[in-house]
C-alpha cells in the first residue's frame, strides 16, 4: 500500500482511500441487507458494487476502514464537504465488526483531524429507528438538532405510495 493512501493510523485500523482491491470486502458488505437496512439503497450485487468501488476510489470523501492486525476492509465513513466549513459525516460497518467500538474508533479520529484541519462543524442524519447510529453520534459528543418528521422517502409500498421517514439531526461544533 502506498502511504499517500494513507489518512490516518488509530491503535486498531488503518483509514486510508479505496483501492482495487477492496471489491470482495466492499461486497461482502454493501450486499448484506442487514448492514444496508436504513441505507437509502438496496443491498448491492457483485456488478453494482464493482461500479461503486470506482467512484469510491475517485473520491476523497469516502474513506475506507481497514483493520490494522489483518488488513480487512471492514467499512468506511464518509465525510462530505458542504458550505460554511461544515462536513457531512455517514458511516457504514461490516455487520461483524459491530459493537467493538471500530466505528467510534474510526470516526473520532477523521473528526479529530478535520477539526484540527479548519472545519467548524460536523453533521450526521439518522433513522430514529437506527439506535446504534445515534447512540454512536451522541458517544462522539454530537448534540441532537432536529427531529424531521416524514421528511424522506426512499421506497415506495406496493400501491406506488411514499413509505415517509422521520431523520434525526446531530451536529457538532469544533469547539466542543
Amino acid at each position: 500500500m502506498k502511504n499517500n493512501m494513507v489518512i490516518a493510523e488509530t491503535e486498531r485500523l488503518i483509514l486510508r482511500r479505496y483501492m482495487e482491491a477492496d471489491l470482495e470486502d466492499l461486497h461482502e458488505y454493501l450486499s448484506n441487507p442487514n448492514v444496508v437496512e436504513f441505507e437509502p439503497y438496496q443491498p448491492m450485487s457483485f456488478e453494482e458494487v464493482k461500479e461503486e468501488l470506482k467512484e469510491r476510489i475517485s473520491s476523497d470523501e469516502t474513506i475506507a476502514v481497514e483493520l490494522k492486525e489483518n488488513h480487512k476492509l471492514i467499512g468506511n465513513v464518509y465525510l462530505g464537504k458542504r458550505d460554511f466549513y461544515a462536513l457531512e459525516m455517514r458511516y457504514v460497518l461490516n455487520d461483524a465488526y459491530w459493537n467493538r467500538g471500530y466505528a467510534h474508533e474510526s470516526c473520532a479520529e477523521l473528526m479529530k483531524l478535520a477539526f484540527e484541519n479548519g472545519v467548524h462543524r460536523i453533521y450526521a442524519e439518522c433513522d430514529p429507528e437506527n439506535r446504534n447510529s445515534w447512540k454512536l453520534l451522541e458517544a462522539l459528543g454530537f448534540t441532537r438538532e432536529a427531529h424531521l418528521r416524514k421528511n424522506v422517502y426512499f421506497w415506495c409500498d406496493e400501491k406506488g405510495e411514499p413509505i415517509w421517514k422521520d431523520t434525526f439531526i446531530y451536529g457538532r461544533l469544533r469547539e466542543e
